[in-house]
Formats: C-alpha cells, structure tokens, sequence
C-alpha cells in the first residue's frame, strides 16, 4: 500500500525538492505550507517533474486545530519537517517570532502526531546547532553550542525528540534529526530552485542574483580569516544529494518496528570546503559570468570554517554526496536564468 508522507514546507526550497523525490520513489505527499516564504507555483512545478499529484493543505504548524483536521483527514506514515524560519539576522531582531513558530510549532506537530498515534519523524535540524567548533570536521559527538536565536530553535526542538525517546518513555517514537550543512544548487530541470524573498541570506542565490545583474555586487563578509584566502570556507551541498538523504532516512524509519525507539542525528554534507572567493571564481568559470564584490567587515556571528563528517550517514543510511561543485554553481544558474525568463 502506498505510504502518505507529510512534508510540513513542502512549498520552500530544499522542501519543493523532496516532494519531487518521494513522488518519484512512489509514496504519496501530502505538503502541508501557509506560504509564508514560498509560493503555490513552485508545487505545480514539483508535479510536472515528476508527472504525479500531490496533495496540499494550506495552514499554519502553530494552528493545533488546523493540524488536527490534517491528520484526521489523512492516513500519514511519517513527517518530514522543513517547516520553520531561518534568517540567522530576522532571528537576531525578532526572537519571540521564531521561538514561537519554529519551536512552538514543533511542539503542536509533535502533539497532533501523537494524538494519531503517527510517531515517525524526520526533522531538518542545521549544522548551526553545533556554534563555534573548536575542531573540524564536525562529527555527531561534537558539542552543541549553537549562538543565535534561530540556531537556538533548531537546538532546542532536537532536545524533544531525545526526551520524547529516553529511557522509561511508554511510547515508541522513530525520530531522525539531519544536520544540513549549507544546501546549495537547483533541479537539474531548473523548475524549481532557491527562491528567497528580498535580499538573499545564503551565499549561493546572492552570487546568482549579481551575476543575473540584479543585484549590483556581492558582499563579502571579512578577508582576514586563518584560511587559505581570508575569507570563510563553508562545506556546500547539492540539494539534491541532500534530499537523498532524506529518503534514506525514511526508509530507516519505516523498517524499525513501531514498538523501537529509535532517535538518530545525521551529518549531510560532503566533508569539502570552499572559501567564499573559491565560490566566487568557480561560479565566473562554470558559468562564464562576472561577479563584482567588495570586501566588507566581518558579521558578528560567523565561523572561520565549518565542514562535516558524514561518515555517520553513510555507514548507517548508505549515504554519501555525490554531485561536485561545479554541478551544483551549474545548476543554480540555469535555474536564475530559467526563473528569470519566466
């Protein structure tokens, strides 16, 4: 029997993505968005990928009343979690807000699952849970530390499930915590790619926009880190490797018995990493494009480097990355020059 998949985001970016991958796997979605951050649009362009449907309830994670309605209307299997904000800065200037949804809404997911009896979860946690590292890579067992209010609420809501699953607990919850590092990329079909509102907070759609000419120049953040050009190396990966990840991670879920606990977080990322410049550079080449910057002091926050060990997730998941960056500066600007066109 088909399995009913709930995609809380399934709307945004990396969710958009999934939704593609687990129709193609054969399961069926069910996305669940308020479109805060997203548009409608992008969910017509995940079903003409894969030429299957979905299903859409709009609603909001921190409407308990509405989410009971959801679970009582579908048969769900698991839930995949994007749902949540995450501007490192808005979260700095408006805490309360992203506490209440990113945390708040967690909890009234949580509860409206247990009320069903639904107990398989995948959550989209950050490597921002881990802070300032003393050592690289990051492995599982590094200390979470994380510095900012919106990593807070990523640290904060993996500290659930691991009190939902201690010992003692008279219910059996299967719960896999995946820890991106920094998503990057676009559908090879460039339907569907990252689409922010307003200035970008990543990296990647920001060197897309300036060398799509709308926006003038690239900020780079500080050129005296201790790295190989002074400037700060991020471990980048493929969106598309990330949601493989994903399916990986149900798949584990749906094999342990409903009576296990069973509480794992993963590590994606591709364990290389790349300086902002290296980015810059890379993206003029592979796309035959200029992308003018200026060197701009240090934001208060960011780490010299950050990359991951990932050998959790492919020893347990048989999981790895597999697309390069070239593939992934390639396919982020066919999608600005597709998304531009339309």
């Amino acid at each position: 029997m088909t399995k009913n998949i709930l995609v809380t985001g399934g709307a945004g970016y990396i969710g958009s993505h999934a939704c593609v991958s687990l129709l193609q796997a054969g399961y069926q979605v069910v996305v669940l968005d308020n479109f805060c951050n997203s548009q409608p649009s992008a969910l017509e362009r995940v079903q003409q990928i894969a030429d299957k449907s979905l299903l859409l309830e709009q609603c909001d994670i921190r409407d308990r009343a509405a989410l009971d309605k959801v679970f009582s209307k579908h048969a769900i299997s698991a839930v995949i979690h994007f749902a949540g904000l995450k501007a490192v800065g808005e979260s700095c200037q408006q805490p309360l807000f992203y506490y209440e949804n990113n945390v708040g809404g967690t909890i009234n997911l949580l509860q409206a699952m247990q009320q069903v009896d639904v107990r398989r979860l995948i959550f989209s946690s950050s490597a921002t849970v881990y802070g300032f590292p003393e050592n690289m890579p990051v492995n599982e067992a590094t200390p979470l530390a994380a510095y900012n209010p919106y990593g807070q609420t990523k640290q904060v809501i993996e500290q659930i499930p691991g009190d939902l699953c201690a010992p003692g607990m008279t219910e059996s919850w299967q719960i896999a915590l995946l820890r991106y590092f920094n998503p990057a990329g676009a559908h090879e079909s460039g339907l569907i790619g990252e689409d922010p509102n307003g200035i970008p907070n990543n990296l990647l759609p920001y060197i897309a926009q300036v060398a799509a000419g709308h926006r003038e120049w690239l900020p780079v953040f500080g050129d005296d880190y201790a790295t190989l050009d002074g400037t700060g190396v991020r471990d980048y990966i493929h969106v598309q490797d990330l949601v493989s990840g994903h399916l990986l991670a149900l798949q584990k879920l749906l094999q342990v018995d409903a009576s296990e606990v069973f509480c794992r977080a993963y590590n994606l990322g591709t364990g290389k990493g790349y300086s902002v410049l290296e980015m810059i550079k890379t993206f003029e080449q592979v796309n035959n494009v200029s992308v003018p910057y200026r060197i701009m002091p240090r934001r208060s926050g960011d780490v010299a480097s950050c990359w991951a060990d990932a050998s959790r997730a492919r020893e347990e998941l048989g999981w790895e990355a597999k697309k390069d960056l070239r593939e992934m500066l390639a396919d982020s600007w066919h999608w600005q020059c597709k998304k531009t066109l339309v």
